[in-house]
């Protein structure tokens, strides 16, 4: 008599199960790859953003300018104690922030010296307390400008 080799129907069920089992516990942490891919996306705008100011700082020295405190342009960058603004013609102009845009957040006076400016994704609907957001604060002093990784609920989604 000849021997047939396959698997039985309980067998094909069991490994059916296993994998679906493995399935729904595997798929969660690889839905959240886009949430983690926005936040390192904006986590390398900081570093462009700390990097920008650094290198405009030290083109302010060079300059001898670097402890003007009022707005002086060093290579068309506006700055303030050698640091670009937060402005368009400050930090926007020391960066090419084509693919990101301002975002709409409000800042209180007693928790932000001086101007800032916070940027996010084009086509995102943000908020302070909503989203994540890159926030550059101009200089207020000789202390260098600041770049904060700010994120809300939103930002988990």
């Amino acid at each position: 008599m000849k021997r047939q080799g396959g698997f039985t129907l309980i067998e094909l069920v069991v490994v059916i199960v296993i994998l679906g089992i493995l399935a729904v516990t595997a798929a969660p942490r690889f839905l959240n790859l886009q949430d983690d891919a926005r936040r390192s996306a904006l986590q390398g705008l900081k570093g462009a953003m700390d990097g920008a100011a650094g290198i405009v700082y030290g083109k302010a020295a060079i300059q001898g300018v670097e402890a003007a405190s009022s707005e002086t342009p060093v290579e068309n960058i506006q700055t303030i104690y050698g640091y670009p603004t937060a402005a368009d013609d400050g930090i926007g102009a020391a960066l090419d922030l084509t693919d990101w845009e301002k975002a709409d957040t409000t800042v209180d006076p007693d928790q932000v010296a001086g101007e800032s400016v916070s940027y996010t994704f084009k086509g995102r609907n943000d908020s302070a307390t909503e989203g994540c957001f890159i926030r550059y604060t101009e200089a207020t002093s000789a202390a260098e400008a600041t770049t904060t990784f700010e994120e809300g609920d939103g930002c988990r989604e």
